[in-house]
């Protein structure tokens, strides 16, 4: 039962901290949003860079960006919170029946660790150079979040066996 309670249990903080992201990049959007427009126009990059030719520097494609980022990120939220929910549902189920409802909750994961690793350390990290930069690189954040992200995942994804008699 313990194994369970602390998948449900991290699945659901995974989910917490998606939502608060999601709260803080809605309710605090222009200062969040400096972020993606500095990495996005890639104005604090090495100022020789040769690579600023990527740059998005039109305003809007930047706001339909960071509103594609918010978007993945209330979707992370949603699927895993929503799987926290259907494993808590199955708790004291056979090990088949809580194996089988982990499905929205790897598929969160999974997103969360797509959205990290391709978004923020692909895209941002080496396409926009976001590396390069001393105030607007995110990288150690996000791949903190992988590391956790990717922990819950592989912890989730081990088989759960029937409950032992009472």
């Amino acid at each position: 039962m313990a194994v369970r309670l602390s998948k449900i249990a991290l699945v659901a903080s995974i989910g917490l901290l998606a939502l608060i992201i999601v709260v803080n990049n809605t309710t605090d959007y222009n200062t969040n949003f400096q972020y993606v427009h500095h990495v996005l126009s890639m104005d604090t990059i090495f100022p020789d860079s040769t690579l600023t030719w990527r740059a998005i520097r039109t305003p809007a494609l930047q706001h339909a960006a960071y509103a594609t980022i918010i978007a993945t990120e209330a979707t992370i939220a949603l699927l895993c919170l929503v799987g926290a929910a259907r494993l808590w549902q199955r708790l004291t189920q056979p090990g088949s029946a809580f194996n089988q409802a982990k499905a929205i909750a790897t598929y969160g994961l999974t997103l969360a660790f797509l959205f990290w690793f391709v978004g923020f350390m692909v895209i941002g990290g080496e396409w926009y150079a976001m590396w390069q930069s001393p105030d607007w690189n995110g990288q150690p954040p996000a791949f903190r979040f992988i590391g956790c992200v990717g922990l819950v995942l592989i912890y989730l994804s081990l088989a759960d066996a029937d409950l032992p008699a009472a």
